[in-house]
């Protein structure tokens, strides 16, 4: 009887220990992430007529961070980007100099389609941008502040082929203006009757298409050079364009990249 009862006990503990190391596994989420790290240098042109009526151009430098999540046997992918951008520029008779920073956000969801080695993506992105620009011969209004968020439809297209027996991909990445919405004073008003004297002069403008055609692409070569490691060379080109409130403004980034690709797995409970 003994013997029985404790075969028995041996049994579900038995059961149970099992189920500690096989019930989790189960339960385990895996998501597919692509980081990847870039450093790029390239020309930049600027138009502000705020601060000038003068068109400047000069060079800037890049940092960009890109990471792209997708559940295995799933068709949508998560695309988060962070763009860092810094430059300077000088008028076509080089006395005067502007100095141009921003930063950029880009959060969105891609549905994603397989045709082979062609991967298609196509959905739509947040991107909110925070920006300056500093004129160093203005004693009176010397800087422009940029403050705006845009819902923009985005693409992307992707070819794997072999090279020298290892897969090269080539990728191509798209967003497009539809709308949103951007601070901006207004002709002839000064940032000391914005912010100290409180004179609200339509100084937060809904922008479409037309109004705001800011656009971004990427081309992209990426080759492997490690375990989950590959190597990215590409071009960047940000244009950010606007015409509100009687004031002009363009900013052109053109940028030559390079940087690492990480492809990790990450399980969670």
């Amino acid at each position: 009887m003994f013997i029985s009862i404790s075969r028995k006990v041996t049994v579900i503990l038995f059961t149970i220990h099992c189920s500690m190391f096989v019930s989790p596994v189960g339960a385990l989420a895996q998501t597919d992430v692509t980081s990847s790290w870039q450093v790029g240098v390239g020309g930049t042109r600027i138009l502000d007529t705020y601060l000038s009526q003068e068109k400047f151009s000069g060079a800037g430098i890049t940092i960009l961070n890109s990471n792209e999540r997708q559940r295995p046997n799933r068709h949508w992918t998560m695309l988060t980007e962070h763009e860092l951008n810094i430059a300077t520029a000088a008028d076509r008779a080089d006395k005067r100099e502007e100095l141009e920073g921003s930063y950029t956000l880009f959060v969105g969801g891609l549905r994603q389609w397989r045709f082979g080695p062609l991967r298609l993506q196509g959905g739509a992105m947040g991107a909110v941008d925070v920006g300056f620009t500093y004129n160093t011969s203005n004693s009176n209004n010397p800087a422009q502040g940029r403050l705006s968020l845009q819902l923009m439809p985005t693409g992307t297209a992707a070819y794997t082929f072999k090279l020298w027996r290892r897969p090269l991909q080539l990728r191509y990445e798209l967003q497009l203006p539809l709308g949103g919405v951007m601070f901006s004073p207004n002709y002839g008003q000064s940032y000391y009757e914005i912010f100290s004297l409180g004179n609200y002069d339509h100084n937060v403008v809904m922008t479409t298409f037309v109004s705001a055609p800011t656009w971004r692409q990427q081309l992209s070569a990426e080759y492997p050079i490690g375990r989950g490691t590959s190597l990215r060379i590409s071009y960047l080109g940000h244009y950010q364009q606007s015409n509100v409130n009687h004031l002009k403004t363009h900013i052109y980034h053109d940028r030559v990249m390079i940087g690492i690709v990480r492809n990790v797995k990450m399980i969670k409970l």
